[in-house]
């Protein structure tokens, strides 16, 4: 405690007295933030959209400070799943055009970084005609058996194309992304999963047409590929509000269900998920209020331990250290190295769950978003370790410090 309270002092005169909200420093004149990371046993991650392909800013800050990276959308169905080539196949199997993800994942292939297969299973966004015959949303819907052939040959076929195209580059997969309902309304209360019937008043389609156990089928799938290909790829369930009871209860139910759902040729029981991915949006959805209270970084601890104790690791998937308040940069950079400093001291040698940090909120949104925007109310107006325009803020600098980074690089 006496080390955050001498990071927040120094902070706070450091901001108030020198350069405000942004650093004169440049992210070239600091050690790697993932090469600090190694000693506390996690890597440190990014993510990264198609646009920014083209941010070669962007680019340079990721490439150098990230062991990591995540894809926003492009690994998602809705944007590999091709219609008109899934209406031709000669198998009846749904096709992909991998042509965006390929050259992302290309890239950290190119700059030495890991990704992370974001996803492969979610009903958000979902294209509609993949659950019709002949892919098409005027005929009728295929039957369950047809569905879950879909499904398989889906996951199989995503998986395969990426290990075989990038060997090793894909080390883990979000196989199902908040498929646990919220509120009574969206989940059967019988279910102690509690998995999602209906999303914002609309049905799920994986319930209806895939099955009830479309979750533990999806991991099954995915746990055949991962085997017959000999991949070192581990395989994660990932949902909102992770660190919460709301949420934390049922998921571990949901592991110890999809850990029991298959049996191998002894008769035991196989293990089909290795992780749980807590996405780590932290603060007001939209306010102020909320943001930067430090009970949060008690539960986010609680939750990564408990979720431990079920036999999974670990992953902060999408973090988002939510500020609203231009004002506030010496509060937010102090809450972001007291949350890094609780991260840091959950891994010991004999028990290490938390194995990845992925940071969603990388950049400043500001104010030139509005107030309504999607992107201003998740990641917070100026949450971000960098400015809008890349620059390096005093919260990378507190963070920094805190991972034992020391005196800037040269």
């Amino acid at each position: 405690m006496k080390k955050l309270a001498l990071i927040i002092a120094v902070v706070a005169l450091f901001t108030n007295l020198c350069i405000g909200e942004t650093s004169q420093m440049k992210y070239d004149e600091f050690d790697s933030l993932y090469a600090l990371c190694e000693p506390y046993g996690f890597k440190i991650g990014a993510c990264l959209s198609y646009n920014q392909l083209g941010d070669r800013a962007y680019l340079n800050v990721v490439s150098r400070h990230f062991n990591s990276l995540t894809c926003t959308n492009e690994t998602k169905a809705y944007s590999l799943l091709d219609q008109n080539a899934s209406r031709h196949s000669t198998d009846g199997m749904p096709r992909m055009n991998f042509t965006n993800a390929d050259r992302m994942v290309r890239w950290a292939q190119q700059n030495g970084i890991g990704v992370r297969g974001h996803v492969l299973v979610w009903d958000a966004y979902m294209t509609s005609w993949f659950f019709h015959e002949d892919y098409l949303d005027s005929k009728p819907f295929a039957s369950q058996e047809v569905m879950r052939e879909r499904l398989r040959s889906y996951i199989e076929q995503v998986i395969t194309h990426f290990e075989t195209e990038f060997p090793g580059v894909i080390y883990c997969w979000d196989v199902v992304n908040e498929a646990i309902g919220d509120n009574s309304g969206e989940y059967e209360l019988t279910d102690l999963r509690h998995i999602r019937t209906r999303r914002n008043g609309e049905a799920n389609p994986f319930v209806l047409y895939v099955g009830s156990d479309y979750v533990e089928f999806s991991f099954l799938c995915a746990k055949d590929t991962v085997e017959a290909l000999g991949a070192d790829i581990k395989l994660y369930y990932n949902d909102y509000n992770m660190f919460y009871d709301s949420k934390l209860i049922p998921a571990c139910e949901l592991i110890e269900r999809i850990n029991s759902y298959a049996f191998d040729e002894n008769g035991d029981y196989r293990t089909l998920i290795d992780g749980i991915g807590m996405q780590g949006y932290i603060g007001g959805y939209g306010t102020q209020s909320g943001c930067m209270n430090y009970s949060d970084i008690d539960k986010i601890e609680n939750a990564i331990r408990t979720y431990g104790a079920c036999g999974v690791e670990v992953q902060l998937t999408e973090m988002a250290v939510r500020n609203f308040d231009k004002t506030k940069a010496a509060e937010h950079a102090a809450f972001y190295a007291a949350l890094m400093e609780r991260l840091m001291g959950i891994n010991t040698p004999d028990y290490a769950p938390l194995t990845a940090v992925t940071i969603w909120g990388m950049n400043d949104v500001g104010e030139q978003n509005n107030w309504n925007t999607y992107s201003w109310k998740l990641n917070g107006a100026y949450g971000g370790l960098l400015t809008s325009k890349n620059e390096i803020k005093t919260s990378f600098e507190a963070v920094y410090k805190v991972l034992g980074g020391g005196e800037f690089a040269e």
